[in-house]
């Protein structure tokens, strides 16, 4: 038996908002209260080889300081926070780089709020590894039922033809968007930053050898190799050949494949339904996990910089997005936007487009009323080449960069240059967090800008991304509807 949304009491979308405000505000309250601790370890608890060790525990610092039995004294001192620059030694990091020193800190130093952040994120996980579970055998299967539903390979191609021409038209709009505000607010000019990190050693790849490595993972040397790794790009291809080749072929192969993938759908579609039973406390734990570890700071970091950015996120996100809504498709923005909102605050709470993609179909389809055929095609496309968030991003992120360094807005010439590489970097940019912070390295190159100076955006990037990841899939969503209007 299908679950049935309206029968629970509270609407989904209000319990997933519920969980995400829950998670947040108590995740705050616990960086603010609970957030810094110092211990001096007892010495009948102290490890072998020791004669003393404190270890002091804060949101953005962590210090342990031993003292050996040969009378040697230590001190490490590695950043805070987790997800910071490549180059700067965090928490995490000494699971690698001082494995003992991080069994010392779990064992005795952790202060409340780490715990709990902890905690969070590894029970978070789970939600996400749940979806992660049903996006790939979900993707084909709506894939290959949907070209197939189609009946007529010209019938794709009018498709394809009007998916990619709405992709790029957005995209477009959002990173006009992005620059026109990021000049207006300027919010670099006059700003004087110290960025955490060293120089961030980078490849000097190109942006052709970005575009033609996007181009040859359309063809996978292995099918079931992209199918183990999760290469969108490369599975997305082959299931659209293979379900075109079997249109080709007619009869009772056709039939037989048809049926088969129809029922492999039906089925991942109840599970995925399932799944999303569980998304109000996969984001108040995944929620819970950002702000008890990185505090309210996030959200006042860096703040003109983060007002450039959710100024042109919000302006395509509810004036673009809605009036090509309404004039394109049809329909409401507004209830448009409710049928979806479980999708947008999942993509919100969890900052990856393809982690929500199976929520994504679900909300299109059982919410929005959009037939498979198109939300099957479409949204695991989008999900993969259509980035408007990120790519707004990108620009408002490199002028902010390029403000910073030059103390003065680039030139138009050099902006358009910005415009046009954020365009085609998006395309194909992976749907997990912080995919936006790897392109932006060509478009940096592009202007002639500090690939380093990329450490300047690091301390916010997370509320960022996750903004930019609802505006992507609400974008694919929104995508949905023009296409199945004449389709």
């Amino acid at each position: 038996m299908q679950p049935d949304h309206k029968s629970r009491g509270l609407a989904q979308h209000w319990q997933i908002l519920i969980g995400m405000v829950a998670g947040a505000l108590i995740g705050i309250l616990l960086n603010s209260t609970q957030g810094r601790s110092e211990i001096q370890v007892a010495s009948d608890a102290l490890p072998a080889g020791l004669n003393s060790l404190t270890i002091v525990d804060s949101p953005d610092r962590v210090e342990v300081r031993y003292k050996t039995t040969d009378g040697d004294q230590h001190e490490l001192v590695v950043d805070g926070r987790q997800g910071a620059n490549a180059d700067v030694p965090t928490v995490d990091k000494l699971k690698t780089s001082h494995p003992e020193v991080y069994r010392w800190f779990a064992d005795h130093g952790r202060s409340t709020s780490r715990i709990v952040g902890d905690s969070a994120r590894m029970f978070g996980g789970l939600f996400l590894r749940m979806l992660q579970m049903v996006a790939i055998p979900l993707v084909v299967s709506s894939l290959i039922s949907g070209v197939m539903g189609l009946g007529d390979a010209s019938q794709l191609g009018k498709m394809f033809g009007k998916t990619m021409m709405y992709y790029l038209c957005t995209s477009f709009l959002a990173i006009v968007t992005g620059l026109v505000v990021v000049n207006v607010i300027q919010p670099g000019v006059g700003q004087e930053m110290v960025f955490a990190g060293g120089d961030q050693v980078v490849g000097s790849t190109s942006l052709s050898e970005t575009l033609f490595a996007q181009l040859e993972s359309l063809i996978p040397k292995n099918p079931f190799h992209a199918l183990a790794n999760g290469d969108f790009l490369s599975i997305i291809s082959f299931s659209i050949m293979f379900a075109i080749c079997a249109l080709i072929a007619g009869g009772k192969t056709a039939s037989f494949i048809k049926d088969f993938f129809e029922s492999c759908f039906e089925v991942m579609m109840q599970l995925t339904l399932f799944i999303i039973m569980l998304a109000p406390y996969g984001v108040f734990l995944l929620m819970l996990y950002v702000t008890s570890t990185h505090g309210a700071s996030v959200f006042s970091s860096l703040a003109w910089y983060m007002c450039a950015v959710l100024s042109a996120l919000g302006i395509h996100a509810c004036i673009t997005l809605p009036l090509i809504l309404r004039y394109f498709a049809k329909r409401s923005p507004w209830e448009y936007a409710r049928s979806m909102s479980p999708a947008l605050l999942t993509a919100f709470s969890t900052a990856s487009s393809n982690g929500t993609l199976p929520l994504t179909m679900a909300c299109v389809e059982k919410r929005a009323g959009i037939d498979n055929k198109t939300s099957s095609f479409v949204l695991p496309l989008g999900a993969t080449i259509n980035m408007d968030g990120t790519a707004l991003y990108e620009a408002v992120a490199v002028l902010f960069i390029a403000q910073l360094h030059h103390g003065e807005s680039l030139p138009l010439s050099y902006q358009l240059i910005v415009a046009l590489t954020a365009l085609l970097v998006s395309i194909g940019a992976a749907g997990i967090p912080h995919a936006g912070l790897v392109m932006m390295v060509i478009i940096l190159q592009a202007v002639n800008l500090p690939i380093e100076m990329q450490g300047i955006i690091l301390a916010v990037d997370r509320v960022l991304d996750m903004c930019r990841t609802s505006v992507n899939v609400w974008s694919d969503s929104c995508g949905c509807a023009v296409v199945a209007r004449d389709t």
